[in-house]
């Protein structure tokens, strides 16, 4: 009896150790699922933050102020924009708007010593205080202001100036024309350099190049060009595209050259993961049929995992549209006004727009910057859910 019991003392104090490890393990797992959880939390309520405050200011950005008032075409506004509207006016309506008025003279003689009522863009500090924003307005053009809305003279408006004017130092007419063509321009280069070279390159190291040191040392480059900073590639591209070559600076074409640089390394590696999914036996199959290997890397395997090569190339290319680093060092930072017309004329990007908004001292500006901002994420979300799309619908597995 002596000796069962002891066994079964034996036993129950196993028992309690394993019970015990086993209740420490479980411990730590809910602690684990608890510090994830917060951490899950803890980045949604970021995120909901960030998209919040940029909603809240871009929505603003989306409405511009219009007063009515009575414009007067005659030789004193011809010679100075100022006259055209009252003296207490004058400094309310957007000095872009009263630029225009010599030109509308020159172009149509018969306004000449006419007067209009038209809806006019406010100025910056009238658009803040009618959204209840910090302004510059003294007190009495705040009572004409408040006075004229009373009467039905001051509107919000949808500013549809923001996607149809290029920039502007005057935040009430500044849009995003000029930078969002740019953007495209610079896009089109970068694709049409960086994939099929990109593309070509992957084929030839993953198909055809020997398994050499030389072969190696060139797939550890690529690793690495990958991951290093985008603002070398920006140096990059001043030395070879601007500083040798001697081509115009701030134009699209150096724009998209350098981020076909940057955008190289990852198409090259994600076009030879799709290779690399391709089993072997279509290799072989097209071989035993007689086919060259040429042949069979461009007709059986190549066709195979174009769904990976556009998703890795949308990604790439989503990348490089919110680069700003290397495209400020090639000159793209500049003030544009105007959409550019060929790929070597001066030409900004969206985020190199958002950049010179960002940093501008008036306080419109940043509502400027916020609505751009969310054009520019509308627009990459739209890639990356491309991309996801793409490969969920043409992924084949083997």
């Amino acid at each position: 009896m002596s000796r069962e019991h002891a066994r079964s003392g034996i036993l129950r104090s196993r028992k309690d150790e394993e019970m015990k490890l086993l209740g420490k393990r479980h411990r730590h797992e809910r602690r684990f699922r608890a510090y994830s959880i917060t951490a899950l939390l803890l980045a949604c309520t970021f995120l909901v933050l960030f998209f919040g405050d940029m909603i809240h200011k871009g929505y603003k950005s989306m409405r511009q102020t219009f007063l009515r008032v009575e414009i007067s075409y005659n030789e004193e506004s011809k010679a100075s924009p100022l006259y055209a509207v009252d003296d207490d006016l004058s400094y309310l309506v957007s000095r872009g708007r009263l630029r225009t008025i010599p030109r509308e003279i020159k172009q149509n003689p018969r306004l000449l010593n006419t007067t209009n009522t038209e809806w006019a863009v406010a100025s910056a500090d009238v658009d803040q205080y009618v959204k209840g924003a910090a302004n510059r307005l003294r007190p009495r053009e705040k009572k004409l202001i408040d006075r004229m809305k009373e009467e039905g003279n001051v509107q919000l408006r949808f500013n549809r100036g923001f996607f149809t004017n290029g920039d502007s130092k005057l935040p009430e007419i500044a849009g995003i024309k000029a930078a969002a063509v740019g953007t495209l321009y610079v896009i089109f280069v970068t694709i049409l350099v960086s994939f099929p070279i990109g593309v070509l390159s992957a084929v030839y190291l993953e198909e055809f190049a020997p398994d050499n040191w030389l072969t190696r040392t060139i797939e550890v480059n690529i690793n690495n060009l990958a991951a290093i900073p985008s603002i070398l590639f920006g140096l990059l591209g001043l030395a070879i595209f601007i500083n040798f070559m001697g081509m115009p600076r701030s134009s699209a074409l150096v724009g998209g050259l350098t981020l076909s640089l940057m955008t190289l390394p990852v198409i090259i590696i994600s076009t030879r993961v799709a290779l690399k999914a391709v089993p072997d036996s279509i290799r072989q199959g097209a071989l035993a049929l007689g086919a060259s290997k040429v042949q069979a890397v461009f007709q059986q395997v190549l066709p195979q995992c174009i769904p990976g090569v556009l998703t890795g190339t949308i990604i790439g290319m989503a990348r490089a549209m919110g680069e700003t680093a290397p495209l400020i060092i090639v000159g793209m930072i500049a003030y544009i006004p105007e959409p550019p017309t060929t790929l070597g004329s001066a030409a900004t990007v969206l985020p190199a727009q958002i950049f010179t908004w960002s940093s501008a001292s008036l306080r419109a500006f940043s509502e400027r910057t916020a609505a751009a901002i969310l054009v520019l994420l509308a627009i990459l979300l739209v890639l990356n859910a491309a991309a996801i799309v793409m490969r969920n619908k043409f992924e084949k597995r083997w």
